[in-house]
C-alpha cells in the first residue's frame, strides 16, 4: 500500500462524492474518480482528479469503491476487477448482493459492501462529508476475502465516520427485503388504494399515519426497479410472508374478534420495541486478539462467524509476522459480548487472548 491512501470512485454521484469528500478531508486521501459529473466533483471538493476511464482511476490505487445502479453493477464490478492492482481491495456500495458477489466469485480483493445512508437527491452536488456519520456499512466478505484487503476497507469506513457490520451476503439480501425493498412496495400499494377508495375526491385532512407510511413511495422509479429485480427472490419471498399475515387479521376481523385482534395489535408493538432495540448499538469495548495463519479466508471467517451471533466489531487492525507466514488480528467488540465472542473464535480453532 502507498504512503498516501489513493482511493478510487467509480461513479461520482451521493455515495461516492461523499466517500471521496470524506476520504479526503478525514484521512488525507488522494481521490480519484469516474463518470459523468467527476469533473464537477473536483470542484467541489469531492475529488483529486477526473479520470477519462477506470483504468487510469484505478492505477496504484490502495481501494476502489465501485458505485454503480445495482441493474449494471455486476458488470462494472467485474470490469473493475480486471484493471485492478492486485493488491487492490475493491468494494461496492450496492443495496443488493447477490448479483454482485457472483460476479466476483472467488477473487480475494473483493468484499461486498452497503451503506445505509443517502438522501432524498442524488447527485455529487449533494455530496456531505458527513454523509455516513454513525451508519451502518454492511459488509460481505466471501470466504476467500483477503484478510489484510478486509481489514483496509474496514478502516476506511470507520476514518469516514461509518460502522461497518459484517453480514453473509444471503442473510444481508434477506434483511433488507423484508426491512427496506418490501416497505417500499407497501408504501406504493397503500398510495394505489387510498387512491382508489378516494375515487378522484379531494384528499381528507389525516394525521401523520398515512404520511409517514407512504414517504417513501414512488421513490426513483428506475433505481427501485433495478432494486427490486436484484432482490427478486427474496423479496417474492417476503410478500408472500406479508400476504399470509393480512389473511390472518382478515380472518379476526370478519370472525368480530375483539380479543383477537388486541392481541394483534399489542404484539405488533411488543415486536416493533424489540426490533429497534436489538438496533441500539455502542457503549464500552473490549480488544480481542487472535493469532491467525496467512490462509485466505481466515479474517472472514471470523468476522462472519461473529457477525451470525450478532456480535459487531468496531475496529481491527492486522499485523503479519515478518515472514508473512501468520499474523496476529486485533478486535474491537463491545465489553458485554466479548466473552462470546473469544469463545467463538476458539471454537474455530484459533488461539485468542
Amino acid at each position: 500500500m502507498s504512503e498516501r491512501l489513493i482511493v478510487a470512485v467509480v461513479g461520482t454521484g451521493l455515495i461516492g462524492g461523499s466517500v471521496g469528500m470524506a476520504a479526503r478531508r478525514r484521512l488525507g486521501a488522494h481521490v480519484r474518480g469516474t463518470g459523468r459529473r467527476a469533473r464537477q466533483g473536483v470542484e467541489l471538493g469531492a475529488l483529486d482528479e477526473a479520470c477519462a476511464d477506470i483504468a487510469a482511476a484505478l492505477h496504484d490505487a490502495d481501494i476502489a469503491v465501485v458505485c454503480a445502479p445495482v441493474d449494471v453493477l455486476p458488470d462494472v464490478t467485474r470490469d473493475v476487477l480486471v484493471v485492478a492492482p492486485a493488491g487492490c481491495a475493491v468494494t461496492d456500495v450496492g443495496s443488493t448482493k447477490r448479483g454482485v458477489v457472483a460476479a466476483a466469485g472467488a477473487d480475494e480483493r473483493f468484499v461486498g459492501g452497503h451503506p445505509l445512508a443517502g438522501a432524498e437527491v442524488a447527485g455529487v452536488e449533494h455530496a456531505r462529508e458527513d454523509l455516513f456519520d454513525g451508519a451502518t456499512w454492511y459488509l460481505t466478505p466471501q470466504p476467500t476475502t483477503s484478510g489484510v484487503l478486509l481489514e483496509r476497507v474496514h478502516r476506511l469506513l470507520t476514518g469516514i465516520g461509518a460502522r461497518p457490520q459484517v453480514v453473509d451476503a444471503a442473510d444481508h439480501d434477506r434483511m433488507m427485503a423484508a426491512v427496506s425493498h418490501l416497505p417500499h412496495v407497501l408504501a406504493n400499494a397503500l398510495v394505489a388504494q387510498a387512491a382508489g377508495a378516494l375515487g378522484g375526491e379531494r384528499m381528507p385532512a389525516t394525521g401523520p399515519s398515512f404520511r409517514d407510511a407512504t414517504r417513501v413511495a414512488g421513490a426513483n422509479p428506475d433505481i427501485w426497479t433495478g432494486i427490486y429485480r436484484a432482490n427478486r427472490d427474496a423479496l417474492l419471498r417476503e410478500l408472500e410472508g406479508t400476504i399470509e399475515h393480512l389473511q390472518g387479521v382478515r380472518a379476526v376481523l370478519e370472525a368480530d374478534d375483539a380479543p383477537g385482534l388486541a392481541a394483534w395489535q399489542a404484539k405488533a408493538g411488543e415486536r416493533r420495541r424489540a426490533l429497534l432495540e436489538a438496533g441500539l448499538a455502542g457503549g464500552p469495548v473490549r480488544e480481542l486478539r487472535a493469532a491467525v495463519p496467512n490462509h485466505p479466508g481466515v479474517i472472514a471467517d471470523i468476522a462472519l462467524t461473529l457477525g451470525r451471533a450478532g456480535i459487531n466489531i468496531s475496529d481491527m487492525a492486522l499485523s503479519p509476522s515478518p515472514d508473512n507466514s501468520s499474523g496476529v488480528v486485533a478486535l474491537w467488540v463491545p465489553e458485554a459480548h466479548a466473552d462470546r465472542a473469544a469463545g467463538l473464535i476458539a471454537g474455530l480453532g484459533i488461539p485468542v487472548s
